[in-house]
């Protein structure tokens, strides 16, 4: 471990076209994944974030890291294939849209179907935060924003916001 060098990553922000796409699977996980979701892990935490999908950080692939205030995880291909019929709506940041927060209807209970850093297939079932957070990032790995959940009035108001500093 001593000599394993810690990479913080770029954050691409609104409007950066690897947001808006949809994303690969990976493949195989080996020692180059497992160091980009190293360097993920260091990069959500340094930017306080509280999830981070590799399409945050210039990566075309289906990888995430979440951390709901228990523990860190990593997720690689990861598919939600239940949902619960209760949502609720909340308050949602993201790393790419800095200041910017919408109000985003999730389910409160998910089942997801994932590999673990080992490669092995788990499924597992969460709610509240943690599932929210997994959701908002898997939004990441299929093109879609905290804005595309927004009604289009609000919609537009945010994207002009951004906009006008760039």
């Amino acid at each position: 471990f001593g000599f394993f060098k810690i990479m913080l990553l770029k954050i691409e922000k609104y409007p950066s076209k690897i947001l808006l796409k949809p994303n690969q699977k990976v493949e195989v996980i080996d020692e180059k994944i497992k160091k980009l979701i190293s360097d993920m892990e260091e990069t959500m935490y340094a930017a306080e974030g509280r999830g981070l999908a590799a399409p945050q950080v210039g990566v075309n692939l289906q990888i995430i890291v979440v951390d709901s205030g228990d523990k860190l995880q990593a997720f690689v291909n990861p598919e939600i294939i239940k949902t619960s019929k209760k949502s609720e709506i909340m308050e949602e940041g993201c790393l790419s849209l800095p200041g910017i927060e919408v109000k985003v209807k999730r389910f409160w209970q998910i089942e997801v179907k994932t590999l673990n850093i080992e490669g092995k297939e788990i499924k597992f079932k969460t709610e509240g935060l943690l599932a929210r957070i997994i959701q908002h990032e898997i939004d990441h790995l299929n093109g879609k924003l905290i804005l595309d959940r927004a009604n289009l009035f609000t919609r537009r108001k945010i994207i002009k916001k951004l906009t006008n500093k760039i």
